[in-house]
């Protein structure tokens, strides 16, 4: 399939596209962008930066990728970089960033994102998969987000925040703190709410899955005694089950770092 690439397009040399990319109006692809197979510019959409976007993705008119970090001083340099997997869709006025040399460099968004109108992605963000954004939406730097995690619109999380697989931000949360997998959260700040079970019905959990979670929650946030007694004891528990000790080892490994909980 042939690249093709509007007149009004700007695509410096340097920059590689793929079999099938298509370039639409008034786009600007920088000297060191790689674009994957298929992947489409509509009109007004910039790919600058040391930027690798993967097969057919798709970015909507003045959606910016590939930026520097927003960091008062920060230098160009070969060593920011950004990664994005395929199948990944930004909307309009989205924006991501590149990384920070001094915290590795990288800010990755895996495969089959969809990231809504002016959502945006800061530096060093590590993203997973199937990760859904609505509107505006807002991730400051040194994130990580789990697979098929879903934001609700005009959410913004605080820097260096963790958020586990499956789990769901309500709407306008503010979130500064961590996320366990398959939880649910919403508020200012933002609390646990419980697990987000529509979420894990519809990826296709089972009823025993289910209540393996929903135990371990259970014996994690409530109840009596201490948070960290409850959470030895149900790493006792649950040691044989994958998916409570999932949810059990990640808040673990967070350290001294605060866990969202039931408000």
């Amino acid at each position: 399939m042939p690249v093709e690439i509007h007149p009004t397009a700007c695509v410096e040399p340097g920059a590689e596209l793929d079999e099938g990319v298509r370039i639409g109006p008034f786009c600007h692809v920088g000297p060191h962008a790689v674009l994957g197979r298929g992947t489409q510019l509509r009109s007004h959409a910039v790919v600058t930066g040391h930027t690798r976007l993967g097969e057919n993705c798709q970015l909507h008119p003045h959606a910016v990728i590939g930026g520097p970090p927003q960091v008062i001083g920060f230098q160009e340099t070969d060593e920011s970089r950004l990664e994005i997997g395929n199948d990944c869709t930004f909307r309009e006025f989205t924006t991501v960033h590149t990384g920070v040399p001094k915290s590795g460099g990288l800010t990755r968004v895996g495969n089959n994102c969809f990231v809504m109108v002016g959502a945006h992605i800061a530096h060093d963000n590590h993203i997973g998969n199937s990760v859904v954004m609505a509107n505006n939406v807002a991730l400051a730097g040194h994130i990580t987000v789990g697979d098929n995690v879903w934001f609700g619109g005009q959410a913004a999380v605080h820097q260096f925040t963790r958020i586990g697989r499956n789990a769901f931000i309500g709407g306008g949360a503010i979130l500064v703190e961590d996320v366990i997998p398959f939880g649910s959260v919403v508020g200012n700040h933002a609390k646990l709410s419980g697990l987000n079970m529509v979420g894990l019905k519809r990826r296709g959990f089972d009823k025993a899955q289910l209540q393996e979670v929903r135990s371990a929650y259970k014996a994690v946030f409530t109840g009596e005694g201490l948070f960290k007694d409850r959470l030895a004891a149900a790493a006792v528990t649950f040691r044989d089950k994958p998916l409570a000790m999932e949810m059990i080892d990640f808040i673990r490994a967070g350290g001294d770092r605060p866990i969202c909980k039931p408000g």
